[in-house]
């Protein structure tokens, strides 16, 4: 291919750079505008507050340990220990829950008669986002003392178990993208891509990668969020107890819509990639198309159901962001790696499906920039969190990373069109190479021998004798015996494919193009490991918060909130409660729902089947019906619960205390 050098005033490389500069200063300015006017956002739980205080010195020993924390979290029986000096256990049991008026509270009994000496509060829980929390802190009685008690330097979720949940977590990650950036690119850019094995291959190891990533870490919740133990993975009570949890219904869900995409990989790479009739395989590529695009919103909704667009300010805006900012990640990053895969492993790719995907990645970078700067006011909320907080500085880091990203993919558009223009009228890049059918590989053939041993290769004509000159082989009536005739065409066959891999090589254009899509793909793969370590890290705002002390996220809300306590009785055995209510901000709009039930004995009750339902009786609306998550043992909760205007409504709470056995209570509040 004969190519020009570019003009000074048209270089491959200035303008990306310049578009990426733009585009950095536009994110800038979006950041500013946005951490200006930045409300609070809500992500990992942080412990706010305590009683005792920490390092703490109080005459008398407390009856109780209470702990404040920033948001609402799920805690075990074992999840609050008070130790003595000696290491022997201080309190009585199992943590209440004494949440009231939007503030989240947890105290534990302490026994009687403590003597002095300093305690130490080991505590760890669940935040609202899925991630595991802990922490630990000393008072003392009377006076300090020595301790036998070493505080925990492990936080929760860290040594082997946190480190290969986070592998898994990579893993899932980079399954999602192979799997639905893959097949997005043969849909959207290069339907013939269907039959070919190395994009084949590269799909079906991203669905591969993406299932055991869900089953290990399926697996791994129970001593991820608990003992730390490798051991408790396969620990049947601990996995059921998962299973009852949001995030555990997430990887189940995952799961079943991964067994959805196996149909769908497999019609798409059999059916399809042998459909001949144009129409047919218009008609297939519409239906495949939606049903993908279907299929892979579910997938992604499974990890912003259960992570940190599921908590915090606009979690109805939040995880419909969450779930494009996926997808549009997977068909960027994905439909890199098959780009690349395409121009290393295959005999040819069209000239209009690389310029196809140039678009797609165009609008995937749109796409990406809005949700992202969305997510980042959520997550940080003020400049001193960016700069100041580890999960800021990551931040920074992810959006440096996404400038070069752009720049890179400028550089790799501009050899596309560089491409495209050299290919001219055949509008392909061709090229066999190792993994090509040999077959299939035009030589070329001299005199009546053609297609035999006597085909020329690479110019030179090779008879019936090998390469070095040596006489063939031949059977009893003088021909070239069949095994060294194979033999002869398997060489042509290498010889043929080197040579030609030798001129794709040498065609600046297409290892232009290569060279700058491997660049991309290696600052994707650092890019998506610096995404997954974001998932994990505590928030700015939290963060901010926690060192301050403070609640600011959810202190109680004046003038509107609601607060409502009632006993129950469902005529059974243990059937007798008290079912608590908040409602917050307990206005007009989306509200969020947290319910309790204590049995006979101020412990929580957990109960088979919880149910809310809202009227408005002077309306005539209603009743309007709200089924809450479990959140733990006796602890409800629903998000986004709508009220559509202000009055007197009739709140319902249906308890079910056994298959036969429930009763529902009623209520009136004020709302609004």
């Amino acid at each position: 291919m004969t190519t020009t050098a570019p003009s000074p005033g048209h270089s491959p490389i200035r303008r990306p750079f310049a578009a990426a500069a733009l585009v950095t200063a536009l994110v800038g300015l979006l950041f500013g505008l946005l951490l200006a006017g930045a409300g609070p956002a809500s992500a990992h739980a942080a412990l706010t507050g305590s009683d005792p205080q920490d390092g703490a010195v109080v005459p008398t020993a407390p009856e109780e340990v209470t702990l404040t924390f920033s948001e609402q979290i799920a805690m075990g029986t074992d999840s609050i220990r008070v130790l003595d000096p000696s290491g022997e256990r201080a309190d009585d049991g199992a943590p209440r829950d004494l949440s009231s008026g939007g503030t989240v509270r947890y105290g534990v009994p302490l026994h009687g008669g403590l003597p002095d000496g300093t305690y130490t509060v080991a505590w760890q829980a669940v935040s609202a986002d899925s991630h595991p929390v802990s922490g630990a802190f000393t008072f003392s009685v009377g006076a300090p003392s020595e301790t036998t008690v070493a505080l925990p330097s492990q936080e929760a979720g860290g040594g082997l178990v946190g480190f290969l949940y986070d592998l898994a977590r990579y893993a899932a990650y980079a399954g999602f993208v192979l799997l639905v950036g893959g097949a997005a690119f043969v849909l959207a850019c290069w339907q013939g891509g269907a039959g070919v094995q190395a994009l084949q291959r590269l799909v079906v190891r991203g669905w591969v990668t993406l299932t055991a990533a869900t089953l290990a870490m399926l697996l791994l919740r129970n001593p991820y969020t608990g003992s730390g133990r490798l051991a408790d993975a396969f620990d049947l009570d601990g996995l059921r107890t998962v299973l009852d949890t949001k995030p555990g219904a997430a990887l189940v869900s995952r799961l079943l819509l991964l067994g959805a995409s196996a149909l769908f990989v497999a019609v798409l790479f059999g059916a399809y990639a042998r459909r001949e009739d144009e129409k047919e395989r218009q008609d297939l590529t519409f239906g495949l198309a939606i049903g993908g695009a279907v299929i892979a919103a579910g997938i992604a909704g499974t990890w912003a159901l259960a992570e940190h667009a599921s908590t915090g300010i606009q979690p109805n805006i939040a995880m419909p962001v969450d779930v494009l900012h996926l997808l549009a990640v997977a068909a960027w990053l994905g439909g890199l790696a098959a780009l690349l895969v395409a121009l290393y492993r295959t005999p040819h790719i069209p000239g209009r499906a690389v310029r196809r995907f140039s678009r797609v990645a165009f609008g995937s970078v749109l796409v990406l920039a809005a949700t992202g700067l969305y997510q980042s006011w959520r997550q940080v909320g003020s400049w001193s969190a960016l700069t100041g907080t580890g999960y800021g500085q990551l931040l920074l880091v992810k959006v440096a990373l996404v400038a070069v990203l752009v720049c890179v993919a400028g550089l790799s558009r501009r050899w596309t069109g560089r491409l495209a223009d050299g290919a001219g009228a055949a509008d392909a890049v061709t090229a066999p190479d190792a993994d090509s059918d040999p077959a299939a590989v035009p030589g070329p053939r001299t005199g009546a021998g053609a297609g035999t041993a006597g085909e020329a290769v690479a110019g030179t004509a090779v008879t019936a004798d090998d390469p070095q000159g040596a006489p063939a082989e031949t059977d009893e009536d003088g021909g070239v015996a069949p095994e060294r005739a194979a033999q002869l065409a398997r060489q042509r066959a290498a010889l043929t494919a080197t040579s030609r891999r030798r001129a794709r090589d040498a065609d600046p254009e297409r290892s232009g193009l290569r060279r700058s899509v491997l660049i991309e793909a290696g600052v994707a793969v650092v890019l998506l490991a610096v995404t997954t370590i974001l998932t994990s890290t505590e928030p700015g705002r939290t963060e901010e918060e926690a060192a301050r002390g403070t609640t600011a996220a959810t202190a109680p809300v004046s003038g509107g909130q609601v607060n409502l306590s009632a006993p129950f009785d469902t005529g059974g055995a243990n059937g007798k409660g008290t079912v608590r209510l908040d409602i917050t901000p307990g206005s007009t709009g989306s509200n969020d729902v947290h319910l309790w039930v204590d049995g006979a004995d101020d412990a929580p009750m957990d109960v088979p089947e919880v149910r809310l339902a809202f009227t408005l009786e002077s309306k005539d609306i209603g009743p309007l019906p709200v089924l809450p998550d479990r959140l733990t043992a006796g602890h409800w909760t629903a998000s986004g619960v709508q009220i559509p205007m202000a009055g007197d409504w009739t709140v319902s709470v249906t308890v079910r205390t056994s298959d036969i056995d429930q009763t529902t209570i009623d209520e009136n509040v004020k709302i609004g």
